[in-house]
């Protein structure tokens, strides 16, 4: 019989992907899975309020508001010695926690993990996955969109292509290997924030599919 692959989701905003995972593991789409917890780093991010109403057991825990960083810090080694306690207290919370999860998926999570969140649960053969709008080996950090839309605009897009995927985190930005990736076409005559909405539109078949994949090889695990 296989075992149950048991999911954490963390998040930072509105979780409309976290509700993509919440429903196709409801209608076994995600099948031998449970979503086990949530963790949220802004206050009033709703993927929380969305976790209430479905039963998900869920934690807030902030850089600034859990006295890891100072507000207002600007000295660049003590801001990474703030991340970087902040990651190891995180990755010993996530070790700690009951049932300690096989799979974490990073569902509009914003903020970059480094060594001391990852090696640790790496070393705990926790699998971490990411959706990131843009394709395997082409664009890396923030505003994927629009620098693709740009190069659109100019002519330097490479068959007027670009795409979202979720990959595997690892301490390269945006670098680990691809679990899937969907490509999508750029249009003629659309604005930036149709192009957007668009791909977007895209994000929660992908990250359930995802998601999914890696949930079976998990559950198929002895």
């Amino acid at each position: 019989m296989a075992k149950t692959c048991h999911i954490m989701v963390l998040a930072s905003g509105n979780g409309s992907n976290f509700q993509a995972l919440i429903d196709a593991v409801s209608s076994g789409r995600i099948p031998n899975a449970s979503i086990v917890r949530l963790i949220v780093n802004r206050a009033k991010a709703f993927a929380a309020t969305r976790a209430e109403s479905h039963g998900v057991p869920w934690e807030y825990f902030n850089l600034i508001s859990h006295g890891f960083q100072a507000k207002g810090e600007k000295d660049p080694a003590r801001l990474r010695e703030a991340r970087d306690r902040y990651d190891a207290a995180l990755a010993a919370k996530i070790l700690e926690s009951s049932p300690r999860p096989h799979l974490i998926v990073l569902a509009g999570w914003m903020y970059v993990f480094g060594k001391h969140f990852l090696q640790p649960l790496d070393a705990a053969g926790i699998t971490i996955i990411n959706l990131h709008p843009a394709l395997p080996g082409s664009y890396v950090g923030a505003d994927c969109l629009e620098r693709a839309f740009d190069d659109f605009q100019a002519g330097k897009l490479e068959n007027d292509t670009t795409g979202i995927m979720c990959h595997h985190v690892i301490e390269e930005l945006d670098q680990g290997e691809a679990v899937l990736w969907k490509e999508i076409k750029c249009q003629k005559g659309e604005t930036l924030e149709q192009f957007k909405e668009r791909v977007h539109s895209h994000e929660h078949e992908l990250i359930v599919d995802a998601t999914a994949k890696l949930a079976k090889e998990i559950s198929a695990q002895p």
